[in-house]
């Protein structure tokens, strides 16, 4: 199997963000960051979840040194280890501790998206997974603080899960596809 460059897998990645989780509104946070160069798209090469974790550790730390006006998120891709979501999704529990055993509980969290992202409860091929259907899988890493400020001002944060849902219901896959492959 042929595995993608970094520079391929932060392509797709950057035009997923654009296309998909810009312009669709998906997260409504996304637009500043990314329009102010403040995410950090970075590529692992593990083939190990063990690997994955040590990259994982220097990404965490990195963002938290990093002065948030100039690095606010990062996109941890891992295009090579743990293509299998169920393996990705017990992996978060990893990701999880791994934000406790560096203290930063409450400063860092980890979001997921895969792309075979399945949320319980549905079928593999239900439309509305594709809220969190990455090119490959990747560990999206969150300021706390970003996401409290994002969410002040953003009078109905709760809703955003509902509207992300009656979005792609209305879309449906053919017209994610067109999104996805103009």
């Amino acid at each position: 199997m042929t595995h993608p460059t970094d520079d391929e897998a932060i392509a797709a990645t950057r035009q997923w963000l654009e296309r998909a989780v810009i312009g669709l509104n998906l997260c409504p946070f996304a637009k500043a960051v990314t329009q102010k160069g403040q995410v950090r798209f970075r590529v692992s090469h593990a083939t190990t979840p063990e690997a994955l974790l040590d990259d994982l550790n220097a990404e965490l730390e990195f963002l938290r040194d990093a002065e948030p006006v100039d690095v606010d998120t990062t996109l941890l891709i891992h295009p090579q280890v743990l293509t299998d979501f169920l393996d990705y999704n017990e992996f978060l529990e990893v990701a999880d501790d791994a934000v406790a055993d560096l203290k930063l509980e409450g400063e860092i969290q980890v979001a997921s998206f895969h792309p075979d992202y399945q949320f319980a409860d549905t079928l593999p091929e239900d439309i509305t997974n594709y809220s969190n259907r990455s090119p490959f899988p990747t560990l999206h890493l969150l300021r706390e603080d970003s996401i409290d400020r994002a969410v002040a001002a953003f009078p109905d944060a709760a809703s955003i899960f509902e509207k992300n849902m009656d979005t792609l219901i209305r879309l449906g896959k053919p017209g994610w596809d067109e999104l996805m492959n103009r």
